[in-house]
């Protein structure tokens, strides 16, 4: 239980660390690399993703997401009693990576013209066109591509062994990104949009909108729907 819980604290905490200082790095306007584009914050959340896998999966099994978490579940690679453990550790490092960031940007984030919608998006998703049952089916879509094929991956005995599988799972979350991140901001995990949706609604940001709570249910529960698909295509095919 211990491992579990300070594999998926410490993993995620990085993942968000990582992936939210990746969009200040690119999104706010005196940054040194301001404007380096999608692209850059694709790729970069692919490794945000890929680097604490490396480290974490022989503690915890590198879920850092409760919607593959619950799916694990339901395969029954994970047990059901330690899926809370999961689920609280994913939430409070994602809490902690957010509000790591807003501390090292924090001037950035308080300089003078910058759009707080801008900074919101460093930390939470939102959708370019606002339409609940299409922004639903983004996330359940790309979630299900997530789950579905790092199970398929899984029945590949050797790359768990020899490590393809993180970078796999690298390659699959940059894919997705480039073919569904706009048009939600691909969150495919509850915990990586609640988590710094939380922090940004609790930190003291000078440049500060509301945190579109409104939409926050969309991230949580596609992602959820989309993961869950995914375990019941695995049983028919596999």
């Amino acid at each position: 239980m211990r491992d579990i819980f300070v594999g998926e604290l410490v993993g995620t905490f990085l993942l968000i660390l990582f992936g939210s200082s990746i969009c200040a790095n690119v999104n706010m306007s005196k940054s040194g690399m301001h404007g380096a584009g999608p692209i850059v914050i694709t790729i970069g959340w692919g490794f945000a993703v890929m680097v604490p896998a490396f480290c974490f999966g022989a503690m915890s099994g590198a879920s850092f997401n409760p919607a593959l978490t619950i799916a694990l579940a339901l395969k029954g690679d994970v047990m059901w009693n330690t899926v809370p453990i999961y689920i609280i550790a994913q939430l409070l490092g994602a809490i902690l990576g957010a509000s790591l960031t807003w501390a090292l940007f924090k001037d950035h984030f308080d300089a003078k013209g910058e759009s707080p919608e801008a900074i919101r998006g460093c930390f939470c998703t939102a959708p370019t066109i606002p339409n609940t049952l299409r922004n639903l089916l983004s996330e359940i879509v790309g979630t299900f591509v997530l789950c579905f094929t790092i199970f398929a991956m899984s029945a590949v005995p050797q790359a768990s062994e020899s490590g393809v599988d993180k970078l796999f799972t690298y390659s699959i979350i940059v894919l997705i990104g480039m073919s569904f991140g706009g048009l939600t901001g691909y969150a495919i995990n509850p915990a990586r949009d609640l988590g710094p949706r939380i922090a940004y609604t609790i930190l003291p940001f000078k440049n500060k909108t509301d945190s579109n709570w409104a939409y926050a249910w969309i991230p949580v529960v596609g992602p959820i729907i989309g993961a869950i698909i995914a375990v019941g295509l695995y049983s028919i095919v596999f």
